[in-house]
């Protein structure tokens, strides 16, 4: 595995693989890797003959007072796992190579509206941050495919709407969540949760099928479904951000007659925000 941390590398190694007809798929993530990104590694080998990996964690989705400094950083374990899983390069760039003028001075990338509800809302500029820095990343890998998981659902139908809106070549895979075996999905904030927080933790997942179950027992989506669930949450210790049904197409509130939905939540369990997501198709 190459590892790269320049932009003049990374176009140079990808000269090679590119003119050699090899399809590149995409896998961009913030380190600190768990097995959701062992299975991002693996999918990416389904879609194309060359896989690259980034590794960056980028300041401009995090707020004044979130976890930026504190965000875990395993650089010798991340490279460990990813030559395991066969990636064939992997880009490591600095702050100074993403943002040459500086954050403040380079061009952003936001999609309107959505990129202001659910986690926006609570993370004012959050997504304005990734789209900016994936759409970076794209432009300068240029790779035809790239993978992405669905725990975090708003992300991956922002960036889905980035690349339509932008008419960018590039086709979008969203993998479905890791989870342990109790149902948590695999994060990288996990690491902060004390144990008793852990124990308490996949009540958030348990709440979504839940609701999920009482959705699909009435045959349709009732907005008075949901209170209960956030009490649910309360009652298990969290501290709850929101709880919200969707629909699956376009993040708008969902109504009784909406048949493709997604149950999104966020809360606070300790000083971990946990997030999590469960997409339910009701029969016509």
């Amino acid at each position: 595995m190459r590892i790269l941390e320049s932009i003049a590398g990374l176009r140079r190694e990808l000269a090679s693989p590119r003119d050699g007809g090899r399809r590149i798929a995409f896998v961009p993530t913030m380190g600190n890797l768990h097995e959701g990104h062992r299975r991002l590694m693996h999918v990416a080998r389904e879609h194309g003959d060359c896989v690259v990996a980034s590794i960056y964690v980028n300041p401009l989705q995090f707020g004044p007072n979130e976890d930026l400094a504190g965000y875990p950083r395993t650089p010798d374990e991340d490279i460990r796992a990813l030559q395991e899983e066969g990636v064939d390069l992997l880009f490591m760039p600095g702050d100074a190579e993403v943002y040459p003028r500086g954050q403040e001075a380079m061009t952003r990338v936001e999609v309107p509206g959505i990129s202001d509800i659910l986690c926006g809302a609570s993370r004012p500029g959050h997504f304005r941050g990734v789209t900016t820095v994936v759409n970076r990343l794209f432009n300068l890998v240029q790779p035809p495919v790239a993978v992405f998981g669905k725990k975090d659902y708003q992300q991956l139908f922002l960036i889905r709407r980035m690349v339509e809106d932008l008419g960018m070549p590039v086709a979008i895979v969203g993998v479905d969540t890791v989870r342990d075996d109790d149902g948590l999905a695999l994060s990288s904030r996990n690491g902060y949760l004390n144990q008793a927080e852990r124990s308490a933790a996949p009540q958030l997942y348990a709440t979504l099928n839940g609701l999920a179950e009482q959705i699909r027992r009435a045959h349709k989506f009732h907005p008075e479904f949901t209170a209960p669930a956030v009490e649910q949450l309360r009652q298990a210790g969290f501290r709850p951000d929101y709880l919200s049904v969707r629909r699956a197409g376009d993040l708008a509130e969902a109504g009784g007659a909406d048949r493709a939905l997604v149950i999104l939540a966020a809360a606070w369990l300790g000083r971990t925000r946990l997030i999590d997501n469960l997409e339910v198709t009701l029969p016509d």
